[in-house]
C-alpha cells in the first residue's frame, strides 16, 4: 500500500519539479524580453511655474543658521537697488481672427511657454495641448515616446477591459450563490458574445492609420531601423513634418489677462498692435450676437462678467479652462490638467441687487427675468457635476449700474470699470440619501 502510494508520488514530484525549472527557466528570460518603457515627462519641472513671469523670492531663514539673514538682508538690497524685471525680455505676439473670434499664436516658443506656464489657451489639431506634430511624428514612426492621446486611449481600453471582468466574476459568484441554494439546477455558462460585440464595435469606430503610415507605426518601437534602413523618400516624408502647422488659440479672458492683467501679450490684427482699450471694447463688442450697432458697453456684458470671474480665480492661484464640455463656464485646476482633474466647476449668474436696477418697476422686471432660474436647470447642472465628481460653485457676480461712454473714440479706464464689480461664491452639493446621513 505504501509502495503503491510513493510510486503515484514521485512522477508527480518530478513532474512537478520539471515544470518549476520550466517556470523558472522563464522567469530568468522574461525580463531580457521585455522592451523598457520610456520615461513620463517630469510634468514638476515642466510646470514649475504657475504663470509665464519669473519670480524672485527671497531665501528662507534658518533659526539655527544666522547666515540665513545676511543672505536676506543681501537679496532685500540688491532688488532693491537693481530691481530685476520680471517680464520676458521679448513681449509674446498673437493675431486676433475675426473667423474665430479669438487669438492664435504660431510661434513655437511662445506656445510652449504659455501652455508650460499656466496652462493657457488650446491646441488648434488637438485636444488640449499643443502636440499636433509629436503625433504626426509617433504616427509615422519618428518618435518612439507615446504621446498623451496615446496614453489616455490605453488607460480607457484598460479601464473598460477592468468593467468587463468584473461584471463576468460578479456573475460567476451570483450564479454560484444561486446554484448551491437549488434555485439552479445547471451553471449556465457564460455569454461572451457581449465582449465580442463590444470588441468589434471597438474596432469599428477606432480610425485605423493609412497604408503610407502603417509601417511606421508598427515599426514605433524600432526608430533607429525605420530611419537608417528608409530611402530618401522616407527622408523626405520627415522634413515635411518639421514645420508645425498647429496654432494656440486663446479665448477672449484669457486674451485680456495676459494684456491687461500680465502686460506680456501683444495683439494685432493685420500688422497693427491693438491697445489694451480697444481691444477691451472689441470684445464686449462681439460677446453679444447679434453685435449692436452702436458699440457702447453694458454693465451686464457676458465678456465683463466672465472675465471678471477669470481674473478673480487667477488672482486666487486657480488654472481656469473653459467649462462648455460639463455645461459651465469654467473649470478651476489646483496646479493644472496634467496634475489631476478638476476639482471644481464654476457658473456664472448675474445680480442685480444695486438700488438702481429696483427703482424702475419695468428696469425691476427686466433684470429679474435675467435672474431667473428655475430648480429643474440647478438639477441638470449640479446632476452632472455630481456624475464627473466635481463641486458646482455658484459664482454671483454684482452688477454694477450702467457706466457713462458711448461710440468708438471714448477713452475707457479698464481698471476703474472692474472696480466696479463684486463677486460672491457660493459652493453647492447635491445631497445623497445614502452618502449624508449624518
Amino acid at each position: 500500500m505504501t509502495s503503491t502510494v510513493l510510486s503515484k508520488e514521485v512522477p508527480s514530484l518530478v513532474a512537478d519539479s520539471a515544470t518549476n525549472g520550466i517556470a523558472s527557466t522563464e522567469k530568468a528570460t522574461e525580463p531580457q524580453q521585455r522592451v523598457p518603457r520610456p520615461k513620463k515627462p517630469n510634468y514638476g519641472q515642466i510646470h514649475s511655474r504657475p504663470l509665464p513671469l519669473d519670480t524672485y523670492p527671497l531665501p528662507a531663514f534658518i533659526p539655527h543658521n544666522p547666515l540665513s539673514l545676511f543672505r536676506i538682508v543681501y537679496a532685500v538690497f540688491s532688488q532693491l537697488f537693481w530691481p530685476p524685471s520680471s517680464h520676458p525680455l521679448v513681449c509674446y505676439k498673437g493675431y486676433f481672427s475675426h473667423e474665430t473670434q479669438s487669438v492664435h499664436v504660431t510661434d513655437s516658443k511662445t506656445i510652449r511657454a504659455l501652455w508650460e506656464k499656466g496652462f493657457f489657451g488650446k491646441g488648434t489639431l488637438s485636444r488640449s495641448e499643443p502636440r499636433w506634430l509629436d503625433q504626426e511624428k509617433r504616427k509615422r514612426g519618428f518618435l518612439a515616446q507615446e504621446t498623451s492621446e496615446e496614453v489616455t486611449r490605453k488607460r480607457r481600453e484598460e479601464r473598460r477591459q477592468f468593467k468587463i471582468e468584473r461584471a463576468r466574476k460578479e456573475r460567476e459568484t451570483i450564479e454560484q450563490q444561486l446554484r448551491e441554494e437549488g434555485k439552479i439546477s445547471n451553471l449556465a455558462p457564460i455569454d461572451e458574445t457581449e465582449q465580442t460585440i463590444d470588441d468589434t464595435q471597438l474596432k469599428e469606430k477606432r480610425p485605423q492609420p493609412s497604408n503610407s503610415h502603417a509601417k511606421g507605426h508598427l515599426e514605433n518601437t524600432k526608430p533607429t531601423q525605420i530611419l537608417t534602413s528608409e530611402d530618401s523618400g522616407r527622408s523626405a516624408e520627415a522634413a515635411d513634418i518639421k514645420l508645425d502647422e498647429e496654432h494656440l488659440q486663446l479665448n477672449p479672458e484669457e486674451v485680456f489677462f495676459l494684456t491687461y492683467g500680465l502686460g506680456i501679450l501683444e495683439v494685432s490684427d493685420q500688422g497693427i498692435p491693438i491697445p489694451t482699450s480697444s481691444l477691451f471694447k472689441l470684445f464686449c463688442h462681439q460677446s453679444t450676437s447679434p453685435s449692436p450697432d452702436i458699440p457702447s458697453i453694458q454693465p451686464d456684458d457676458p465678456f465683463l462678467l466672465r472675465y471678471v470671474v477669470y481674473h478673480h480665480f487667477r488672482s486666487l492661484g486657480w488654472v481656469v479652462r473653459p467649462g462648455v464640455k460639463f455645461a459651465v463656464d469654467y473649470l478651476l485646476y489646483n496646479r493644472g490638467p496634467v496634475f489631476s482633474h478638476a476639482e471644481f466647476a464654476v457658473m456664472i449668474i448675474p445680480s442685480y441687487s444695486h438700488a438702481y436696477w429696483l427703482k424702475n418697476p419695468e428696469r425691476k422686471a427686466s433684470v429679474q427675468q435675467k435672474e431667473k432660474r428655475d430648480w429643474w436647470w440647478l438639477h441638470r447642472i449640479n446632476r452632472v457635476q455630481t456624475q464627473v465628481h466635481k463641486s458646482l460653485i455658484l459664482v454671483y457676480v454684482e452688477v454694477p449700474p450702467p457706466f457713462h461712454g458711448v461710440g468708438a473714440s471714448y477713452k475707457l479706464d479698464v481698471g476703474n470699470v472692474l472696480k466696479r464689480y463684486n463677486v460672491r461664491e457660493f459652493a453647492l452639493r447635491r445631497w445623497v440619501a445614502n452618502r449624508n446621513r449624518d
